[in-house]
């Protein structure tokens, strides 16, 4: 991904709730399209926003959580804070017949990049799980 130097970046606080991923990821789908991004992008980012969302939602005590969106010329990057330990997490194979459990699977399927680390705002504990997404005409590097 093109390394911007300042990209145009937007923050949203919401509190833990079940509306919070919904919000997070039109959100997230207005910034692109409003700077012009391809559908295709927004799609695929309203899906992992909404994965990684769900997981702070529904596995922290966080009162709130803190979505950060970089809009790029060829791509986006977005960072979900919340006061979760910063621990590793990594995507866990899941029974074939469960509901749950494949937001990661399809962060790591999906990102052109992504990670866990801890808070880097003052007076923020916790993590952030952020991912990378690439336009569709940016070949993909791997």
């Amino acid at each position: 991904m093109n390394d911007n130097a300042d990209p145009p970046t937007y923050q949203l606080t919401t509190p833990n709730s079940p509306l919070s991923p919904k919000i997070c990821r039109d959100t997230v789908a207005i910034l692109l399209a409003a700077n012009g991004h391809a559908p295709h992008l927004a799609d695929t980012a309203r899906t992992l926003v909404s994965e990684v969302v769900t997981n702070a939602v529904q596995h922290t005590g966080t009162p709130t959580i803190k979505l950060e969106t970089a809009v790029l010329a060829d791509g986006v990057r977005v960072a979900v804070y919340d006061d979760g330990p910063a621990g590793l997490l990594l995507p866990s194979e899941v029974a074939k017949d469960s509901e749950g459990g494949r937001g990661l699977l399809l962060v790591q399927a999906l990102a052109h990049n992504w990670g866990v680390g801890p808070a880097h705002h003052p007076g923020r504990n916790g993590k952030h799980v952020w991912f990378e997404l690439q336009s569709p005409s940016v070949p993909l590097e791997r």
